[in-house]
């Protein structure tokens, strides 16, 4: 009996012993992926007008109350106004007001030559956010011109830097903002969710695609209704009787003026556009009302998924075993 007991001591000492090597085995790992992968960082984009910066200073907002550090890069060169200061601004290497009187460009044209500057002098970037940790969420907030990251690579060829091909292997995920009043023009909406579309494969990063300013839509638009979007169904455009001008059963005439004003002539362009998103099936929506701090967190809980932010956070050490008299119980 005292042999078997002695046994069975031993037998639990070196399982202790292996499961406090393998303990601090998996903090050395830590530290080594840590190391590999240690910066962590969200693209707001979308078309004009649809809430981005508003979004930036919701989320900066949310990420204070709850004690949790970011860093906030405005990549806009157009920009003036900011509810906080950002901590990295373009303007501070170029400005689109300058390009344009310098180099006699316009808008769009100047905003394209303002970043094929910063691609020119990457290290305006790579110099400040090389010194930050894990702890950090980058937040870049970037222009409302789409073709910056569904037409033109200047986008795509910036996030290769900072994710794969530069100093920085940031875990990065892209979220794309659409106005939530777009559903009121389904054809809109559906040509909204094209450009989406655009920018997840452009880019060939994780995407969390928003409809913003839910707000101006509550009490026009069902619930019920409302998940048809969320998942975009292509039978809304069945449903909309705006864009469907019919005779006996038939289309209108694509070249007849009550057809093109009412939209009844892009039917059949609206459906085959409808159909390729569908047939992707890469695009859903998630709500946002930044007036709401549930939906701003609900929104930050899916891009940290998406960037694997928690699982990289230093794991807590396991539980203390203490003895109170017989018994042993976990604190």
């Amino acid at each position: 009996m005292l042999r078997a007991r002695h046994g069975a001591a031993r037998y639990g000492s070196t399982i202790y012993a292996i499961v406090g090597h393998a303990w601090n085995l998996s903090k050395l790992l830590f530290v080594l992926i840590a190391r590999g992968m240690s910066k962590f960082g969200v693209l707001v984009m979308g078309p004009a007008g649809a809430g981005k910066t508003t979004f930036c200073n919701a989320l900066i907002q949310h990420l204070r109350l709850n004690k949790r550090s970011c860093f906030y890069v405005n990549l806009d060169p157009a920009a003036e106004d900011f509810s906080y200061d950002p901590d990295l601004d373009i303007k501070d290497l170029i400005s689109l007001e300058d390009v344009m009187e310098e180099m006699g460009l316009g808008p769009n044209g100047g905003l394209i030559y303002c970043f094929e500057f910063l691609l020119e002098n990457l290290d305006f970037l790579t110099r400040d956010l090389e010194a930050l940790s894990e702890e950090y969420l980058i937040i870049i907030d970037l222009p409302g011109q789409i073709e910056l990251y569904t037409h033109v690579p200047v986008v795509p060829t910036l996030v290769k830097h900072l994710t794969r091909f530069g100093s920085l292997n940031v875990s990065l995920c892209a979220a794309y903002l659409l106005e939530s009043t777009f559903v009121i023009d389904r054809a809109k909406f559906f040509a909204g969710t094209l450009s989406a579309m655009s920018a997840m494969i452009m880019l060939e990063i994780p995407h969390v695609n928003i409809l913003s300013k839910m707000d101006l839509v509550k009490g026009s638009v069902s619930k019920r209704q409302l998940k048809r979007f969320l998942d975009p169904d292509t039978s809304l455009l069945d449903d909309d009787t705006n864009l469907i001008e019919q005779r006996g059963g038939r289309f209108m005439d694509p070249s007849d003026k009550e057809s093109v004003m009412g939209g009844g002539s892009f039917h059949k362009l609206n459906k085959a556009v409808a159909q390729l998103i569908d047939d992707f099936s890469m695009v859903s929506f998630l709500r946002l009302d930044v007036q709401d701090e549930d939906s701003v967190g609900g929104v930050l809980s899916y891009i940290d998924d998406a960037i694997q932010f928690h699982e990289a956070q230093e794991p807590r050490e396991p539980i203390d075993e203490v003895e109170y008299g017989d018994d042993a119980i976990m604190r």
